[in-house]
């Protein structure tokens, strides 16, 4: 039966480069992918703190939208699906979006891109089957094509530019959240400084064809070295940015989710395009009056992390659960994420997380525990 899981997952197109390189691969989101490297998570944290690091992120979803009607007609039509501003945004930036269903939950999270001509999307691993077929069933003026032939790569930290400016020089002169289309060596590449680790970075793709001599350009570099998936959930989470699946899904509403920054004032009561998404009257209404819960940070007391699905308590009252925990190697303790009473939630606030049938205490905090470093 292992035997049989393992043979169904999908492998990287970078796979021989990930074993070459002492990966311990795992299962995720339907790939084998690398966790770790012989560093270790801690190790690679730390470095990707310090230096650079150089994530596959190959599993994730890219899909081109290409407008039948013209790009104000395609934003518009996106802008039925999510609670954003996407004919406001300018060629060459990207944006912050998601998905959301009729009532206000959240179906996935995503990037999308306006390259002038057309969009680019980037969506979850999970979701990217289920996305595929909502942007088709919604879009239905617009060819939606999932990009099957191309990595993409994450690298991060603040050695970043430096790193990747000699292989793309143009990256240099590209701001937090800019996108472009660069060549390396003949290969059209696709850039946008962006990320989730808290970092300054880039995300890349690159054709399969060009993909491992691209990754092993960078990875010669003295400050890059390759990152596993280990690091990069204990970056994501000391950045305080939620994944999908854990803390976020059909169950939160982006307001619950801490994501009111994501939806600009156009989408807003009141607002040039206000509502018109899936759950806007829901949305909408937390918007104006405030959720009944929110998703918070949570540290700990002492060195025992407390992991998803940890209980939380107010006295002996129920008051949430954790949705992200694990130790934060930036901060030398534990830390976590979930969702309490919006009462409950100034940073400060004394709780109980139920761990193995005792009750430790822990205290809300705000997000995120760790500054971002983006250049804007």
């Amino acid at each position: 039966m292992a035997d049989a899981q393992a043979s169904a997952l999908k492998r990287l197109p970078l796979h021989a480069l990930h074993e070459s390189l002492g990966a311990r691969m795992v299962p995720f989101a339907g790939y084998e992918m690398p966790v770790q490297y012989p560093a270790g998570v801690m190790a690679e944290h730390l470095h990707t703190r310090a230096q650079a690091g150089l994530f596959d992120v190959s599993h994730m979803g890219q899909v081109l939208l290409r407008p039948g009607a013209g790009m104000g007609s395609l934003a518009l039509a996106l802008e039925t699906l999510v609670p954003v501003d996407v004919l406001g945004l300018a060629p060459g930036r990207q944006r912050y979006a998601m998905f959301t269903d009729d009532g206000g939950g959240i179906l996935d999270d995503l990037m999308f891109a306006n390259r002038g001509d057309h969009l680019f999307v980037v969506v979850n691993a999970a979701c990217k089957a289920a996305d595929l077929h909502h942007l088709r069933a919604n879009l239905t003026s617009a060819e939606v094509t999932e990009v099957t032939d191309r990595v993409l790569l994450a690298l991060q930290g603040p050695a970043a530019e430096a790193a990747l400016v000699h292989l793309v020089p143009g990256a240099a002169a590209m701001r937090f959240m800019d996108v472009a289309v660069m060549d390396w060596q003949g290969a059209e590449v696709w850039l946008s400084r962006s990320g989730y680790t808290g970092e300054d970075g880039f995300e890349i793709s690159v054709p399969d064809s060009a993909a491992r001599t691209f990754a092993e350009a960078l990875l010669a570099t003295p400050q890059v070295a390759p990152i596993g998936l280990g690091a990069r959930d204990s970056l994501r989470l000391e950045a305080g940015m939620p994944l999908y699946g854990h803390d976020i899904d059909t169950t939160t509403s982006p307001v619950e989710a801490g994501l009111a920054w994501a939806i600009q004032k156009a989408r807003r009561a009141g607002g040039a395009r206000a509502g018109g998404f899936p759950g806007a009257d829901r949305i909408l209404r937390e918007l104006a009056e405030g959720p009944s819960r929110v998703r918070v940070g949570l540290q700990p007391e002492g060195r025992a992390p407390m992991r998803e699905g940890t209980a939380l308590f107010e006295g002996d009252v129920a008051a949430g659960r954790v949705t992200s925990g694990g130790f934060g190697p930036s901060l030398s303790a534990p830390i976590a994420m979930g969702y309490v009473p919006s009462r409950l939630a100034e940073p400060g606030t004394a709780l109980t997380g139920e761990v193995r049938g005792k009750r430790l205490p822990l205290t809300v905090s705000a997000l995120p525990f760790r500054a971002s470093t983006y250049k804007r």
